[in-house]
């Protein structure tokens, strides 16, 4: 019984052994992008520097202590503290992070967050299994037990003082104050979707469209009585490409569907399931937005600067493509600073470009020549980024980057600004269960006012669209209607708001 529990202690010992010489190896040969990993994560971006050095220095520390016999008891302490601090960290990612990041790095980068979740609680639970068959026979398991607690309950604690610390860092208040209006909007109809992969891609007089993300060849609709959603299968005319980036854009009774890295560019009607050809090869892009039939803007990535830049693109005239690069304007790196969201306004014709990092959006007319840049209310005019480019060519960003908009939507001369920053006073309890929406005029420098949308199950707003009569919102897997309170977006009122300057 003795040989066997030795065999089991051994063959886990040796496990952790090959886990962590690997682990602590692999990071050490790729030191400049896993502090890259570590910085990018929402929890420990404060202490990037401090914890991408000690987690190898413990990982070789650990090694070190299984492969002395003496020692080695004192080892799978280690590592029951060290996998438990990991398992806390990524359950912490998973539940109460602003965002989950696209990788969680570590040991197997194959795996997803919940995998790797899975993988370290068998990892605690080998841990405890070496630990209790170890144990000095002089001790009782009692103070075994005390031990193991003990160690938990520090590693826990470590990683949440850690998240804290760094939200503090990250998370200060803003210098600013909004107003927030009295219910402006109240939840009409809801309905179930299968997935969370849906976007709004636009609307009629009739229908709003939608796509979605894990069937690209999928345009759905949904009519004014918003009870059932139809699924139209679409087929372009020529498919012989190598797609990376399939979406759809709607307008009026044409649905356009588009690649920039192809590039190419179809065209149907919403009753109509073939889509034809419209433009290809004629300018790669990254974002479309569509003022009519047979002209589109564009933002492009500069083969010359490399940096991200708006044209228009006219499929009937020559050239076809006209650059406009002096709109977009470069603060630190001309991409990541200059990043954001362009879509045109159906009802005013305009085109709007709303950047994700600084407190800024361009109105600009169907020509895409600019009539106004117009501030929104937060104190973030220059983005806060810290872009590195690594050894093998690739630029990534240091740090989380400290967003300010997304989910832009705009009807008539109302723009309504999906917004990441706390004001002064606002509840942070508030800003976990719910999405802030700013609304602004697009004819001149004003705002309107602000409302929360709640969360449904955990789960935040992913996209709004606004009507005359709806505003339209996907929260995980449901697609809701909210009414405005009055017949009109009259209701939204108008008022002096701080920070508010014209440039």
């Amino acid at each position: 019984m003795k040989k066997t529990a030795h065999i089991i202690t051994m063959l886990i010992a040796y496990f952790f052994v090959l886990l962590f010489c690997y682990a602590g190896m692999s990071k050490a040969l790729d030191f400049e992008n896993f502090q890259i990993q570590i910085a990018q994560s929402p929890l420990l971006t404060a202490f990037a520097g401090f914890t991408s050095y000690s987690v190898i220095i413990v990982e070789l520390i650990i090694v070190f202590l299984l492969l002395i016999p003496r020692l080695r008891l004192i080892g799978l302490y280690a590592s029951l503290g060290l996998m438990t601090a990991f398992t806390i960290y990524i359950y912490l990612i998973l539940n109460y992070s602003d965002f989950v990041p696209c990788s969680c790095g570590g040991v197997l980068e194959k795996m997803d967050w919940n995998e790797h979740l899975l993988f370290n609680i068998a990892c605690v639970v080998l841990a405890l299994s070496a630990i209790v068959i170890n144990r000095n026979k002089q001790y009782s398991l009692y103070k075994v037990y005390f031990k193991i607690i003990t160690t938990i309950v520090i590693s826990g604690l470590t990683v949440i003082f850690l998240f804290i610390n760094s939200e503090n860092n990250i998370k200060k208040e803003n210098g600013f104050t909004r107003r927030f209006l009295p219910h402006p909007i109240i939840e009409d109809k809801v309905l179930e979707l299968d997935n969370e992969h849906y976007y709004f891609a636009g609307n009629n007089d009739e229908q709003i469209f939608l796509g979605n993300k894990s069937t690209p060849l999928i345009l759905t609709s949904v009519g004014h009585t918003f009870t059932v959603l139809k699924s139209m299968r679409i087929y372009p005319d020529q498919t012989d490409f190598t797609y990376t980036n399939l979406q759809f854009k709607v307008a009026g009774f044409n649905y356009y569907l588009y690649d920039g890295s192809v590039p190419i560019i179809y065209k149907g009607k919403t009753t109509d399931s073939l889509a034809r050809t419209v433009s290809h090869n004629d300018i790669y892009f990254n974002q479309l937005a569509v003022v009519d039939s047979a002209h589109f803007a564009v933002r492009i990535r500069s083969s010359e600067t490399s940096e991200y830049e708006l044209g228009m693109l006219s499929i009937n005239e020559q050239p076809k493509f006209r650059l406009l690069a002096t709109l977009l304007e470069k603060q630190i790196d001309g991409v990541f600073d200059a990043d954001g969201q362009l879509l045109t306004n159906a009802k005013s014709k305009n085109i709007l470009y709303m950047y994700a990092y600084r407190n800024q959006f361009l109105i600009m007319n169907n020509q895409l020549q600019l009539k106004r840049r117009l501030k929104t209310i937060d104190t973030i005019s220059k983005a806060q980024i810290q872009p590195v480019k690594l050894s093998d060519g690739n630029r990534k960003l240091r740090s989380p980057p400290l967003k300010v908009n997304s989910g832009l939507t705009a009807n008539g001369t109302l723009l309504f600004n999906q917004s990441h920053l706390m004001g002064k006073h606002e509840p942070r309890e508030r800003w976990r269960n719910a999405t802030v929406i700013d609304i602004y005029r697009t004819d001149k420098q004003e705002y309107m006012g602000s409302f929360y949308i709640d969360h449904i199950d955990r789960q935040p707003v992913s996209q709004i669209m606004v009507t005359d009569q709806y505003l339209y919102a996907i929260i995980g897997r449901r697609l809701i209607r909210y009414q405005y309170r009055t017949s009109n977006v009259k209701y939204f009122t108008t008022g002096e708001a701080e920070n508010l300057i014209q440039e």
